[in-house]
């Protein structure tokens, strides 16, 4: 596609441009000459001898004044337009216009009347901001544009992605305090579980283990094979602990909460896939997109979702 974007299309279309207004010039200046035909002997002819339908004809009258007084109006405006902004494509008009610059102005204006807004919020602590619902009216809109895409509009989550209305604080995988959210959305997260097939024994253990893993939360299971798993769960517990109540420093599942969220879904055959293959999921930091006060105000936001707090999105 990069032939689409040569400098020379932009003379081409320029160039087109230009001799398309030369053409309408040279036509009006023709036709403004132009009043009614004659005959050789000077009398008005008042066809122009086409017919169609049988007795349909076409008059031979001129343009009326005010209508040729448009068309010049209309060629005029445009060549105006063409010197003052970039329509040519090669020509960057006079006023030195660009849709970049002109965002830029108004993104720039735009932040200069909410700075006071936003550094008060920043005063703010999380907790006691996440209850303002002017504040939270914001951290709405952000979190629609960048958060939804991947924990839902609801942030109800989806596979793979966690669910950030849980009040439940063992189900966050780095936890739920102010500082913690403040950290992820400004920097993201890595998450990393590896293979743990050959730690566990093989797909024997594989399964022995993915039983365990369901007994621990009450679900479903086969008590024989989830007491052969429980010993091969030690290789799992350097992570997740001893007992499978997880680890929040390192993004470590709580795995015996019958309420944590699954991200990948809690089915035998799942599970028996990820110790088997293991997972992986990221979280890119926000830290380009969102200067701190929004970040901010967006981790009350998230904070108030999961303590309780009524917003707009839980309405």
């Amino acid at each position: 596609m990069n032939q689409f974007t040569s400098p020379g299309w932009a003379y081409w279309i320029g160039g087109v441009t230009i001799v398309s207004l030369i053409a309408l010039f040279l036509f009006l200046r023709g036709t403004a000459r132009q009043t009614v035909f004659r005959d050789k002997n000077g009398q008005v002819i008042a066809t122009t001898g086409h017919v169609w339908d049988g007795d349909l004809q076409e008059f031979n009258n001129p343009l009326p004044r005010w209508w040729m007084g448009l068309f010049i109006l209309t060629l005029l405006f445009a060549v105006g337009y063409l010197i003052l902004y970039p329509g040519l494509g090669f020509w960057g008009g006079t006023l030195g216009f660009t849709s970049d610059k002109m965002y830029q102005q108004e993104s720039a204006a735009y932040e200069k009347r909410i700075a006071p807004l936003y550094a008060a919020y920043m005063k703010t602590p999380v907790a006691t901001l996440s209850k303002n619902p002017e504040a939270m009216a914001t951290g709405q809109r952000m979190f629609l544009t960048y958060c939804a895409q991947c924990h839902g509009s609801d942030a109800g989550g989806s596979k793979a992605f966690p669910n950030l209305t849980s009040h439940n604080e063992k189900n966050w995988l780095y936890g739920d305090q102010p500082d913690t959210l403040v950290a992820t959305i400004t920097d993201g997260r890595d998450g990393m579980m590896p293979p743990m097939a050959a730690a566990v024994g093989g797909h024997d253990g594989v399964v022995a283990v993915a039983n365990y893993v369901r007994s621990l939360s009450g679900m479903s299971h086969d008590a024989a094979l989830a007491a052969k798993g429980k010993p091969l769960f030690a290789a799992c517990g350097a992570c997740h602990g001893a007992d499978g109540t997880g680890n929040q420093a390192l993004g470590a599942p709580n795995l015996a909460s019958p309420t944590r969220q699954w991200l990948f879904g809690s089915s035998l055959e799942t599970i028996e896939e990820t110790i088997e293959n293991g997972r992986s999921g990221h979280m890119p930091a926000q830290k380009n997109n969102l200067d701190p006060e929004k970040i901010h105000v967006l981790a009350a936001y998230i904070y108030g979702l999961g303590h309780g707090a009524k917003t707009a999105l839980s309405q």
